[in-house]
């Protein structure tokens, strides 16, 4: 006789037992799945904040060139940990990007040594605010290609070691990034935001920075000579705890596990290249 119609129901429907399991098998393949997920977050996140500096560094020297001034790009990390303060919170995992331009098209802070007059810049774009990044000072590649491993080596020399042609711990203390001497790692020339006339209050200083002509030349910390590659790394953070390296703690050139990038700028055309691993 034909099966009926509540028999070939109950046959084609799954029992408790069998969606308790389906539902256990997809809550252990999540569980192993989740920090795969979580780490190529961060590997995106990471990208596009290097993809955010170099399209910013590339308008800086795109308008020195187009305007026939002098630009600057100033760089501030401040505490991740907390929202941004004013004044800021110096520390890790949250990097400041300020762009500004001459209005007369000369360098303004001539030869004596200060702060760049606010009412004399003009903003180039917005500040920019990149989250759980930190800007370390990786291990010098080995020059022979083009690779993260192999990526080109910044200029070195007997005082500054490599630290004249990089950016990195921005808020450690000397020797740290690109030092004037052995005991005052700032520019001579820093610059504030918000720029304008009257002067506003500043916000943030930076004291980092790098410096366009109108032929495009890229130069670190405005005073320094054009250097052949001028790198900025960056690593993702938690918050302001950065990872721990897998070598050289404590030192001005460090090895991490896993997703570092290093941005290089050319001193002679002020081109830039991001070199990933």
């Amino acid at each position: 006789m034909p099966a009926s119609k509540t028999n070939l129901r109950s046959r084609s429907a799954f029992t408790l037992l069998e969606l308790l399991v389906v539902v256990g098998v997809i809550v252990l393949l999540m569980l192993f799945l989740a920090p795969a997920f979580t780490s190529l977050k961060r590997a995106n996140d990471i990208t596009n904040a290097a993809h955010t500096i170099k399209e910013a560094l590339e308008q800086a020297r795109n308008t020195a060139r187009a305007s026939n001034t002098y630009c600057w790009a100033g760089f501030y990390e401040e505490d991740g940990s907390k929202d941004s303060t004013n004044p800021p919170s110096p520390g890790n995992g949250r990097l400041i990007i300020s762009m500004v331009a001459s209005k007369d098209g000369t360098t303004i802070y001539g030869s004596s040594a200060g702060a760049i007059d606010p009412t004399k810049l003009r903003q180039i774009g917005k500040l920019i605010k990149l989250e759980a990044v930190h800007l370390p000072l990786f291990a010098v590649g080995s020059g022979t290609g083009s690779t993260f491993d192999t990526r080109p080596i910044p200029d070195w020399n007997s005082f500054t070691d490599y630290n004249s042609s990089r950016f990195g711990e921005l808020n450690a203390a000397p020797p740290n990034t690109a030092p004037r001497s052995s005991t005052n790692s700032a520019t001579q020339y820093p610059f504030q935001y918000p720029v304008g006339s009257p002067a506003p209050a500043p916000q943030y200083t930076f004291y980092r920075t790098l410096q366009f002509a109108p032929a495009g030349d890229c130069r670190i910390f405005s005073t320094y000579d054009v250097r052949r590659v001028i790198e900025i790394g960056l690593i993702a953070t938690h918050g302001n705890a950065t990872p721990i390296p897998t070598s050289g703690a404590g030192t001005s050139s460090v090895t991490f596990d896993g997703n570092v990038i290093a941005l290089q700028v050319t001193g002679f055309g002020g081109n830039v290249k991001i070199y990933t691993r």
